[in-house]
């Protein structure tokens, strides 16, 4: 099956580089105006005034909002002679970033209906993993690559068709799809069940825009505190130096002296500082000892360990300093406008707050309740036994946010385990007759029909005369007969075959003569050996010699095994007794 093309060129084709893969943790998304009666300066026009107002967007809601590492940035580009606008951000580990793009979007959408606008991460239509519980079968990752669009704040689909040419059979080219928004707008998917469990996680924006931050006091220098009530999003970059330090980025904390550092352990204050939820969780959990450089203050400073935040503090205070001291962050937008305001600092431009600036300043102390997991509730949860509480609804084992996220993960794994049991086994099913399928089609027309000949021969198993054939083996008389052959008179045979005429006759003839000849030599005889006879005596009887012990012994016998036959035939199945049949075998050999 050919997949969509990306291309992607070999070395014979005019090779020009491997294809680009969205890196891990990013979300993209391309906006475009789609209306054939505007020109190409128009639509240019058109994606400046969208621009303008994303600006004013991302004012309106971001008030002071903390991204954890990039922000939301719409640049207009030309391609193919095609102009759109694009971005990209690195959300991190905070998928509310990612969701908080996805927010903005729509929101964008809805103030501009000429917009169509694609949003994709390192996992591809990830709108459509959200609504994978309520996605058609035929709407899989082979044939989902630019059908996914929002528009006027809504989801829509461009349908998958059946044509001879294969136009629209697999992934479509963001050309494709542009052409088909623009000509058949109206043969568009939109499904409120898909759209409902696509957007889920924006269900409580705005307000969740506040509700992924966290404000707390720590204890920082004086020169920090300055810094950060500058522009509180420089707090990001500073924990994610400190939360993947190495043994590199910690030599400038090992130095004997706070001297050489940029933020020396001095001139302590505590202040109310803004975080994002997952930075702070970062902070919170890491265990941290104190670098060389501060346990001299420390000792001449004991105090300090007892204040507010102090072990925050050293903290946030170790992040930024590794951050400022790498050469690799250089060049980052955050790092080049904490010099600038370090060397105003330095340059007398600029004052340090008073302890009278620091008090006017806003003072928070969140709640962290939400770091607490109650293992036992979350497992409660999992298992959707959660203890209720007076107001009716459950005890949360941390963030509300997580406990719902959780419940309705537990519920859609519920509902998938549930629907698709019958799938499974049906899957199973289907499986099997594949294979079967697969080796029928290996074997030739003739094997085929021999196995078939085969199981009839099987159904046709005739357990009558299997007995038969056994009782037979064993000298027994068969089922049915009054007579013994012994006595010459009639041989076992079915009605069937002595209604064969002459070849019937045959064989009776040929019967009798074996066992005439057989009896002439003692093989048939039935009587035991006489004891105290010598060794030169024969223990034979002669034919002429119908009464006496052999006559007797034989036809006590023959008595015993018409009885054994009889009962056998009342019970309907084959009881032989070994012993016995064994005992007759044994005087079968001629002595």
């Amino acid at each position: 099956m050919v997949g969509p093309s990306n291309g992607f060129k070999w070395f014979g084709e005019g090779f020009d580089g491997f294809p680009k893969i969205l890196p891990d943790d990013c979300v993209q998304y391309t906006l475009y105006i789609v209306d054939a009666d505007l020109s190409h300066l128009e639509v240019r026009a058109q994606l400046r005034k969208v621009q303008a107002a994303a600006t004013t967007l991302c004012k309106d809601l971001l008030k002071d909002f903390i991204w954890q590492r990039e922000g939301f940035c719409l640049e207009l580009k030309q391609q193919d002679g095609l102009s759109f606008l694009h971005g990209r951000t690195n959300f991190g580990d905070s998928i509310e970033d990612e969701w908080l793009v996805v927010y903005l979007l729509r929101e964008l959408s809805k103030k501009f209906p000429q917009s169509w606008i694609r949003v994709v991460d390192s996992d591809g239509e990830f709108l459509l993993v959200e609504a994978a519980d309520a996605l058609p079968k035929w709407l899989n990752p082979e044939v989902a690559d630019n059908r996914v669009w929002i528009s006027n704040g809504r989801l829509l689909i461009i349908p998958k068709e059946r044509q001879k040419d294969n136009a629209h059979a697999g992934g479509l080219t963001v050309e494709d799809a542009l052409t088909f928004i623009q000509k058949r707008k109206t043969d568009l998917l939109h499904v409120p069940a898909i759209e409902s469990e696509a957007y889920y996680r924006m269900r409580k924006y705005p307000a969740q825009i506040q509700d992924s931050l966290h404000q707390g006091l720590i204890t920082i220098p004086r020169k920090l505190a300055y810094v950060l009530h500058e522009k509180a999003a420089y707090i990001s970059p500073a924990v994610e130096a400190f939360y993947l330090r190495d043994p590199i980025a910690l030599r400038p904390l090992q130095t004997p002296g706070p001297s050489k550092l940029l933020f020396p352990p001095e001139d302590f204050m505590t202040v109310s500082t803004k975080f994002t939820k997952v930075g702070f969780a970062q902070l919170k959990g890491q265990d941290f000892e104190t670098p060389r450089a501060w346990t001299t203050f420390i000792g001449k400073a004991p105090s300090i360990l007892s204040q507010t935040g102090y072990q925050m503090g050293m903290k946030v205070t170790c992040g930024f300093e590794m951050l400022m001291s790498d050469p690799q962050n250089v060049d980052k937008k955050p790092v080049r406008e904490i010099n600038l305001l370090l060397e105003d600092l330095n340059a007398g431009e600029e004052n340090l707050p008073s302890d009278q600036d620091v008090s006017k300043w806003e003072s928070r102390n969140d709640d962290e309740s939400w770091l607490d997991v109650n293992f036992e509730e979350f497992e409660k949860e999992l298992s959707g036994k959660g203890d209720p509480i007076p107001n009716g609804k459950r005890a949360g084992f941390g963030d509300k946010t997580a406990q719902e996220n959780l419940r309705r993960m537990v519920s859609m794994f519920e509902k998938f385990r549930d629907q698709d049991d019958d799938e499974v086994q049906d899957a199973d099913y289907l499986d099997d007759m594949d294979n079967d399928n697969d080796s029928d089609s290996l074997d030739s027309p003739t094997s085929a029909q021999s196995e078939d000949e085969d199981d009839e021969k099987e159904l046709d198993f005739d357990e009558d005369r299997f007995t038969s054939m056994m009782r037979e083996m064993m000298g027994l008389p068969a089922t049915g007969t009054t007579d013994s052959p012994l006595n010459g008179d009639s041989v076992p045979m079915s009605s069937a075959e002595s209604d064969g005429g002459d070849e019937a006759k045959e064989i009776r003839k040929v019967m009798h003569e074996m066992e005439a000849e057989l009896l002439d030599v003692g093989a048939l005889s039935l009587a035991p050996p006489q004891h105290g006879k010598t060794s030169g005596e024969k223990s034979v009887p002669s034919l002429a010699a119908s009464n006496g012990d052999a006559a007797t012994s034989e036809s006590s016998s023959l008595q015993e095994a018409r009885q054994d036959q009889s009962s056998s035939d009342d019970d309907g199945e084959l009881d032989i007794d070994f012993e016995r049949a064994k005992e007759l075998l044994s005087q079968f050999t001629v002595t």
